[in-house]
This record gives structure tokens, sequence and C-alpha cells, in this order.
């Protein structure tokens, strides 16, 4: 039987981002009207929580293509066994040296070295700690509608040359498997500010993780810009902070929000997502 969500089941979690959702089940058929109703405040919001959900790694993969199409992410490495198109966030991966690895610290908007970035990342929360391993965002339409007329003037038209790990970047990434760098592009092209090709909104589109360069720009000038950009977006203002609750299922729109993981808990409490990308379009 289909299923369908009452006016009141989808509540606003912030001014300005975040959605929260109430009363349905992924893993049961969902009516065209409630799929069209939920990816209309998937735009509107940025980010839906969709609470209570016990997601297998398939159903969690069948559940996200209510929103688009699947992209590949880029290391195998995380792949779920049995389902490989969905990858996990653990904190129980180290790096070669054996220091830990906490997935996704840092401001940044996912796999933007793409040529057709994914439009949206979604998390199924599978094991949590016992607190901390909040998820932080940034809406870059506010960000950007509150930069001062001459920044807006000033970054109109600029484009940064995106590559997998910026050698600016502070945050380590894991290596990519060497068949991979081989389909990976080098860079790619992107621009400053973005429009959403559903909404209409402008964002700004930085990832410090990824940007290695503003082309046509000296370093000396095009760092200080980047920073203060990232300094003025990384307001609390901008920000909907997700505490994260068994069963969430969190799903948010990389065109126009930055977000980072919080590693503020004890190693030894396990923390462990589901997580898969779906198909974006080139940024424009």
């Amino acid at each position: 039987m289909d299923q369908a969500v009452q006016d009141h089941a989808i509540t606003l979690l912030s001014s300005h981002t975040g959605a929260e959702v109430r009363g349905i089940d992924l893993r049961r058929p969902m009516e065209d009207a409630i799929r069209e109703r939920l990816n209309r405040a998937f735009v509107d919001h940025s980010v839906l929580v969709i609470r209570d959900q016990t997601l297998s790694a398939p159903a969690f993969l069948q559940a996200m293509q209510l929103f688009g199409d699947i992209f590949p992410q880029h290391n195998p490495r995380f792949q779920v066994p049995e389902c490989p198109m969905v990858h996990y966030i653990s904190n129980q991966d180290r790096f070669e040296d054996g220091t830990v690895y906490i997935p996704g610290e840092g401001y940044h908007t996912d796999h933007s070295n793409d040529a057709k970035p994914p439009k949206a990342t979604a998390l199924h929360a599978v094991k949590l700690p016992k607190s901390g391993g909040d998820t932080q965002f940034i809406n870059m339409h506010e960000a950007y509608a509150a930069l001062p007329e001459n920044t807006k003037k000033r970054i109109d038209g600029l484009k940064a040359r995106h590559v997998y790990q910026s050698k600016h970047s502070e945050r380590k990434l894991m290596s990519l498997p060497a068949e991979k760098r081989k389909v990976i592009a080098a860079f790619v092209i992107h621009p400053l500010v973005r429009t959403h090709p559903e909404s209409g909104r402008k964002a700004l589109y930085i990832n410090p993780i990824r940007i290695e360069e503003i082309v046509g720009m000296a370093d000396s000038e095009a760092l200080p810009l980047l920073d203060e950009l990232l300094e003025h977006s990384t307001q609390p203002k901008f920000e909907y902070r997700h505490n994260w609750k068994s069963g969430d299922v969190v799903i948010w729109d990389n065109r126009c929000l930055m977000h980072k993981a919080n590693g503020d808990y004890p190693v030894d409490q396990v923390r462990y997502l589901y997580r898969l990308m779906l198909k974006g379009e080139t940024p424009m």
C-alpha cells in the first residue's frame, strides 16, 4: 500500500536550512505526489532529515533514487561489500601511518573535482557514538546574499581549478587506487558563484579541500580572497548543525551547501553510516 505524508510531517529545523520529515517508511512504495513534495522540500530547505528509518544498504540505495540517479563515488576503498554503489563512513579506518581517519573533517562540498559534481549526498545512521559527531551545514545561498556588493562584483565571473586534493588543504584525504586515478580528471574548472538549476538562486561555490587556484589570479591575491570568503561563509548565522539520531537519513544539496563532520567523540565509540551520492550537472 502506498503511503501519504500529512501536512504537519515536514517541519523546519532552522530559519534558512533543514527540514525534518516524519511519517514515512522509505522501504515502502511512494506515491508520485509524495515524491514530488519531498523533492520540492529538498530544493526549498537544502537538507532533509528523514527520521526513524531502518534500511539495509540495498534498501538505502533504492530509497534515495526517489531524489535522482546514483553518482559513482570516487574511492572504492569504502564500498559496502554487499552493495558497492553504497559506501560507508566509519571512524574505524586509519591512514597508512596508523593515524585515525575522521571522514568529512573541514568544511567542503563533495566531489567538486568532478566535471559534473554530485547534486546531493545522503547518509543513513547505522551506528552512532553516545554523543558528538554532529554534521555542520553552511547555507551558501545565504552567505552569497550577505556579501558586500563590492565583493560580489569582484568575484563575478571568477573561476577556480578543483583537484582531488589541493596543495593548500589542511585536511588529508585517503589516497585513490591507481586505477581510479586514471579515470578521474586531473582538474576541473568551476565558477566561484553558481546558480542553482532548480531554484535559480546564486550561491558561493568554494571548497578549501579541492580548490588549487583561482584561474588567472596569483596565489598571493587568490588565497586571501578564498580565506575571506570562507571566514564570511562559516559564520554561525548561516549554519544548521545536525545532531544525529539512530535511524536518521539525511540528504543535502551540494550545489548550495558546505558541510563538515566533527570527530569530537571517543575513537572507541563506533560511528558508522551508509553514504551515497546523486548525479548532478555542470556548475553554471
